[in-house]
């Protein structure tokens, strides 16, 4: 089991006076109901599964076709299925949500809605961002900063960022670049970016390790690796320390009522930990980091296989039968693997590479 003592710490509810970007109202924390004790999960209890996005739900920004029936089947037996994705709402295309969803925890926990409802919306403070804005430039990077309802880019390094995305998203099975269309098609060119309030920036170049960046920027920030398009050190995320995934699985799983022993938690990447190990059942994609392999109770086929679906029916959350997903959907279950048994790669077809994260 990896030491994780030097983890962030979260937050355990969201703070009444946090600003809404997209002006809904904010939950107040008193109303959330209370979690059922965490030590005694429940027979048969309805679930709340939490969902990466890319390189777990998704390969290269495309949705498999599996992925959307096995989401829609879980809703269907009753079940909560909500996305926890590093991505704001802004990079989070019509297809990425298409199946339907319960719920979404953006911008690596920075953000939390359930049903409509906004219960967390944090932002870099002004000084914080501030020293991270004057520290990316003077380093040259091409980064962006991602709010909820906008992504900002600097002018100088518009055309850089642009071939960097692009050419990573032509790297997908079929040499399409379509997963790129949710980043770009957002993107705000913004030169006074003292003004622009964000939740997280997505760094994709610099001149320096983004990690030297991190601590040329000080107090209150850390970094993990690009989860959209993993460059190396010099790329990587900027995030508010304390901050994690885990805080959205925490406040939704509480405000849908649902033991923490029955939420399930699945991902790839390095901002995965925190709620792969808050979870009740941890589930890793084949060829995550070690630490996160370690951590998880199961591992899962990467998208490409539609490895959520045997996931899903290995937990009892869909039934996967020649006829389709519980009656109901038409797909082809040979495709699919059990994830708790960890049958080789080589005992199924491998029809495509995997997004790295």
């Amino acid at each position: 089991m990896p030491n994780h003592e030097n983890a962030p710490a979260r937050e355990a509810t969201p703070d009444r006076a946090l600003r809404t970007v997209l002006g809904k109202p904010l939950a107040d924390p008193q109303q959330l109901p209370p979690q059922a004790h965490p030590d005694e999960p429940t027979m048969g209890a309805i679930r709340a599964i939490f969902l990466d996005v890319d390189g777990t739900y998704a390969n290269y920004g495309v949705v498999p076709e599996g992925h959307v029936h096995a989401v829609r089947a879980a809703r269907a037996g009753g079940h909560k299925v909500l996305l926890c994705t590093g991505r704001p709402l802004a990079m989070l295309s019509e297809s990425i949500v298409e199946a339907g969803f319960d719920g979404i925890v953006a911008s690596a926990g920075a953000y939390v809605e359930v049903d409509d409802e906004v219960l967390l919306d944090r932002c870099f403070p002004a000084e914080l961002a501030s020293r991270t804005i004057e520290a990316l430039d003077a380093h040259n990077a091409a980064y962006i900063l991602e709010a909820q309802g906008s992504l900002h880019v600097a002018p100088a390094a518009e055309e850089r960022l642009r071939d960097i995305i692009e050419e990573h998203f032509q790297k997908s099975p079929d040499g399409c670049a379509m997963g790129s269309s949710a980043i770009l098609g957002n993107l705000s060119v913004t030169t006074n970016r003292a003004d622009v309030s964000f939740a997280k920036v997505s760094v994709f170049d610099a001149a320096i390790p983004v990690e030297r960046i991190a601590e040329q920027i000080g107090e209150g920030i850390a970094v993990v690796a690009n989860s959209i398009a993993d460059e190396g050190r010099h790329s990587g995320e900027l995030y508010q320390r304390g901050i994690s995934k885990a805080d959205g699985v925490e406040v939704a799983s509480a405000r849908l009522g649902i033991n923490r022993e029955d939420t399930i938690a699945v991902g790839d990447g390095e901002n995965d930990l925190e709620m792969i190990a808050f979870a009740g059942v941890g589930i890793a994609i084949e060829g995550s980091p070690p630490d996160l392999l370690a951590m998880a109770d199961h591992t899962a086929a990467p998208p490409h296989r539609e490895g959520l679906v045997a996931a899903f029916a290995d937990l009892g959350l869909i039934t996967v039968c020649p006829g389709g997903l519980d009656g109901q959907e038409t797909i082809n279950p040979r495709l699919y693997r059990r994830t708790a048994s960890n049958i080789a790669a080589g005992d199924l077809p491998d029809d495509g590479e995997q997004d790295s994260q």
